[in-house]
């Protein structure tokens, strides 16, 4: 293949936009709608990469005007530039722009997803040699007793067989849904998402009442702030339910502490908070401590959970599968252009077994508005 083809000819950024079934609410606030933005690398060739930021300003104090006007710079940089150098790109982009990693996590998998077509092989390959199938679990955000109700039993009857309960903002009322979910469910695995809401005292007298009540969780998943490291690790060392952290492990920095200081058996791996390369790092240096591993993610659309996948997938060594938001979304013909993907399916499985080459998704973007680049 000629060099030439190799070279970045235009990058552009896109609003990626779609209304949700029902607001997705959790202890730290909620989503409306989704409202993101994609990124798009053109190679000469024609080759056309893409990849999803997805704002969490609740979460993570990234703007949607800030992760914009980040990725219009980084567009700018990378024309011109040669797709083989990703791992030099990469470094430029996590010391750069280290506060806005969702705007990082982006440009990688539009990096990725173009450098993978052009060797013809699928993303998940990037990541490791065995494709297998994930089951996601499905989320039921924080509502009333009636409406938690009505959710657990739509997605059950649908096929889900694995449930994250949002709790965090009412003891008394979590323990009713909790309770209801897991009545309507069966024997479904349940896990619980606290997401910073209660202190380790609350999070463990919450638990021994789930106990009494016949109720024993798979999972919790950061019970308190993301702050307290020593409550992390309290309920960590005296819950018999094992304790996720997700807020807690922002950084490749924030995974090598909760090793050193035996802080949760289990961390949260998102794109948004690492970029692709680093979400690598982190799972590796978590497995090779003996930590468990979940990939999840922010609100995204079937591009940036695709990739996720993509990562679970070709690594296959995560153990709790969350990437459940694509089911949030109204249906729709595209998202931002994109095709939903035909390889997940209504009962949450990812099989990526068909993707020939790249993330496997079809694009239909245009380029002619938000372009940097050759015309």
């Amino acid at each position: 293949m000629c060099v030439l083809n190799h070279v970045i000819k235009k990058c552009f950024v896109k609003p990626l936009e779609a209304k949700l079934i029902q607001p997705f609410r959790t202890a730290l606030g909620q989503h409306d709608s989704l409202e993101n933005l994609a990124f798009v690398v053109e190679l000469a060739d024609g080759t056309k990469g893409f990849g999803e930021a997805a704002i969490a300003t609740h979460i993570t104090g990234e703007t949607l005007l800030m992760t914009k006007s980040h990725l219009e710079d980084i567009a700018k940089d990378l024309v011109g530039q040669n797709i083989d150098s990703y791992i030099l790109i990469s470094a430029y982009l996590n010391e750069r722009f280290s506060k806005n990693k969702c705007a990082v996590a982006a440009v990688e998998m539009a990096l990725l997803d173009a450098l993978t077509q052009q060797l013809n092989v699928p993303l998940w390959k990037f990541f490791g040699t065995t494709s297998t199938k994930l089951v996601s679990d499905i989320t039921i955000v924080i509502n009333s007793v009636e409406e938690t109700a009505f959710s657990a039993k739509q997605f059950y009857r649908q096929g889900f067989r694995s449930f994250k309960v949002k709790i965090g903002r009412d003891v008394d009322l979590d323990l009713k849904r909790v309770a209801v979910v897991k009545k309507i469910t069966r024997n479904s695995p349940i896990i619980l998402d606290a997401n910073q809401g209660y202190t380790a005292d609350q999070t463990l007298k919450f638990l021994d009442e789930l106990k009494r009540l016949g109720v024993r969780p798979k999972l919790i998943e950061q019970p308190v702030p993301k702050e307290d490291w020593e409550g992390l690790k309290r309920v960590s060392k005296l819950s018999q339910v094992p304790v996720c952290a997700d807020e807690s492990a922002g950084s490749l920095a924030d995974v090598i502490r909760i090793i050193r200081e035996k802080a949760a058996p289990v961390i949260n791996i998102k794109l948004m908070k690492f970029g692709l390369l680093q979400a690598r790092e982190a799972a590796n240096l978590a497995r090779s401590a003996g930590i468990k591993l979940m990939i999840g993610g922010m609100m995204e659309s079937p591009l940036a959970m695709t990739a996720a996948a993509h990562l679970a997938v070709g690594m296959g060594c995560f153990q709790y599968v969350d990437l459940d938001t694509p089911f949030f979304i109204k249906p729709v013909a595209r998202i931002g252009g994109l095709r939903q993907v035909t390889y997940l399916n209504s009962k949450g499985i990812y099989d990526l077994s068909k993707v020939k080459s790249g993330m496997g998704l079809i694009p239909a973007l245009s380029s002619s508005k938000s372009s940097v680049g050759d015309s």
